[in-house]
């Protein structure tokens, strides 16, 4: 249920290990958070603007090694720089250690640079072990050992220090080595991105998996041509090249259960389809909770999953507009950040720009680009909850709220408001109508101080969860061991050997 990359991913991992599989999702296009729409011409994207390790092989990125199982690929364009407005002054960073070295001796002198340089080697190691394992080698309820067999179990051992200080947050392994004000900030900033959440509760793992990738020789980002949308559209190809079926407008009414075990779903139709051997719910925890009879769930469970806290929302602008000079030569993306002092969570306070048709021209009509701009994760669902969509307050609360990305582009973009030919905006209201997500949410906010996500298996039989509900997260590689470890707990441990095999990992 949902074709979210998470969902999507079980999906065809599930069909080419020869499941009859079928995915079902309630919006007319697949992909959940990545999908993408057209307008007048522009191919907009709905969510996520940031992509590494998929345009090359061997890749540690667990999204692609599934492409790869299924034999799929996605043509990428890779570049190397990005831009910030931060409080410090107007940057553009290249990714990796260098050009960052070079940043921050010009803004904070040689001192600054030698700590970072000390933290990042302190830290190296952690990234090693963080990238050693295959990530498609977890299956539930066994961890790694099992399947990744005597020679992995023992590269296991050797790193099972290194891996359980990596269990943790990131905040206090940051805090013991850094001391300068823009380099906590900035790492505060990167775990936001990643997490939604501030570096004292953002996963160590997580962190260490980044700058082991953003920070090695020759580093790069990759663009997906085709946006967010071209990466769902090859995981569909992967699954119906192995025999699965998607169908989308095929919202589920409920999960149907017998006893303690999941049978099948009720579509919204009326629609009841039987399920062999289980469901996979790609839908939030809350929002699986409502496909649920309430008298056939464990009462425990119930509690502890209706209680789990949420992220906060986003705020949306997509633009389209006219390029030349003053644009064209602008990153792709552009992070902005107010103000240090207010908390990098604090409303409105972080901006993420994104720009893709500088790389991907055929997202624009010609001589034009198109813009996705959001506020990660900090808008309140509280402003919006009673709001009802189309009301004269709500839209003049949209067009409030929205107008600090006009204010914040303008600052690249002088004459912005020349050069606009089509404005959308999205609140916490369309975040929730079109990926159908609890409050239009982010996640949910656990803490890596407190506890990992939870498991994807339920007290259900048959019913696993997967997407950033669970463990291991949120982000795109998450969500994507989500998805492979939900469709390994339906495939003999024997099946699971032979791919990580054939993948070479």
């Amino acid at each position: 249920m949902g074709s979210g990359l998470g969902g999507l991913c079980c999906g065809a991992l599930a069909a080419r290990h020869g499941l009859e599989v079928l995915v079902l999702e309630a919006h007319d296009r697949p992909g959940g958070a990545a999908h993408g729409f057209e307008r007048r011409g522009f191919q907009f994207e709905s969510g996520p603007s940031l992509w590494s390790g998929l345009g090359r092989w061997p890749s540690a990125n667990p999204l692609a090694q599934v492409l790869r199982a299924v034999g799929e690929s996605v043509p990428v364009v890779s570049y190397a720089e990005w831009g910030l407005l931060l409080p410090e002054g107007q940057l553009r960073i290249g990714v990796g250690a260098e050009p960052f070295f070079e940043a921050v001796r010009q803004l904070r002198g040689a001192a600054a640079v030698e700590e970072w340089r000390a933290f990042m080697a302190w830290l190296e190691p952690y990234c090693r072990a963080a990238g050693s394992l295959p990530l498609l080698a977890m299956r539930p309820g066994l961890g790694m050992a099992g399947v990744l067999g005597a020679r992995g179990s023992a590269t296991l051992l050797r790193q099972a220090p290194r891996l359980a200080a990596l269990g943790g947050a990131f905040g206090p392994m940051a805090r013991r080595h850094l001391r300068d004000p823009f380099l906590l900030h900035w790492v505060e900033m990167l775990c936001f991105l990643i997490s939604g959440l501030p570096m004292d509760q953002t996963s160590a793992a997580a962190m260490a998996t980044l700058f082991g990738e953003w920070f090695e020789p020759n580093a790069s980002l990759d663009y997906p041509l085709g946006g967010s949308a071209a990466v769902a559209e090859a995981l569909v190809r992967g699954l119906r090249r192995h025999g699965g079926e998607l169908r989308c407008r095929a919202a589920v009414r409920q999960i149907r259960l017998e006893g303690n075990r999941a049978i099948g779903v009720e579509l919204e139709n009326g629609e009841l389809l039987d399920a062999r051997l289980g469901v996979v719910s790609n839908a939030s925890p809350w929002d699986t909770l409502d496909l649920l009879p309430e008298d056939g769930v464990p009462r425990r469970w119930h509690r502890q999953t209706a209680a789990t806290p949420a992220c906060a929302s986003f705020l949306h602008w997509h633009v389209g507009l006219r390029g030349g000079e003053g644009v064209d030569a602008l990153p792709i993306h552009h992070v902005w950040v107010g103000d240090w002092q207010r908390g990098i969570g604090a409303e409105r306070n972080m901006l993420v720009f994104s720009m893709p048709s500088l790389l991907d021209p055929q997202l624009a009509p010609e001589g034009h680009h198109l813009l996705h701009a959001y506020s990660p994760a900090n808008e309140p669902w509280e402003l919006w909850r009673d709001l009802e969509p189309g009301s004269a307050v709500y839209e003049a609360l949209k067009a409030e709220r929205c107008e600090i990305f006009r204010e914040v582009f303008s600052q690249l973009v002088p004459d912005l408001a020349d050069r606009i030919v089509l404005e959308l905006q999205g609140t916490p209201h369309t975040h929730r109508r079109y990926l159908r997500v609890h409050q239009g949410s982010y996640g949910p906010a656990i803490g890596a101080d407190r506890s990992p996500f939870p498991a994807g298996n339920t007290p259900i039989e048959g019913l696993q969860l997967c997407g950033a509900g669970v463990f291991p997260g949120i982000g795109v590689p998450p969500v994507a061991v989500s998805g492979a470890m939900a469709a390994h707990s339906f495939v003999p441990l024997a099946k699971q050997k032979a791919l990580l095999q054939e993948l070479g990992l």
